[in-house]
């Protein structure tokens, strides 16, 4: 965790990046409940990805699309889509370029040949997991006789 800037860094296919700009006891709690922490952990920055992948984005746009996809369920703020921003683009998975750079407006993303290739690996490390995710989620609306 890093304790100067509040944001939490997590290995993504072997190498570092920022994801969670939450407070620092937002993080903690988080990191120990897989519907919280592995949401944020591994799902944001394939999403983001993946938003990328099908049109130039900016992060209130990403922010937006987040949150209208899981309803609400995955709230990201801010401090968290923008460092995970910069960090996709220091990486050179994206691309970044702003809608007026004279006066630096907006800030659009597109997704690089790399972003490509990182998207694909993480949908396929996703599946598994997005497979158990709905799975149990079926068994518990069974168990309690929901829908």
């Amino acid at each position: 965790m890093a304790e100067a800037t509040g944001a939490a860094s997590v290995p993504l296919l072997g190498k570092s990046q920022v994801v969670d700009g939450e407070n620092t006891q937002a993080a903690q709690r988080s990191a120990g409940d897989p519907l919280v922490g592995e949401l944020r952990r591994r799902l944001v920055p394939l999403l983001v990805l993946h938003f990328i992948s099908q049109e130039a984005s900016y992060g209130n746009q990403l922010i937006d699309r987040l949150g209208n996809l899981t309803e609400g369920v995955l709230v990201i703020n801010p401090n968290t889509m923008y460092p995970l921003l910069r960090d996709l683009e220091a990486r050179e998975l994206i691309a970044g370029r702003w809608e007026h750079p004279e006066r630096r407006s907006r800030r659009f993303y597109e997704i690089t040949e790399a972003g490509l290739a990182e998207l694909d690996q993480l949908r396929e490390q996703a599946a598994p997991a997005l497979d158990a995710l709905a799975r149990s989620v079926a068994r518990i609306k069974a168990e309690l006789s929901i829908g």
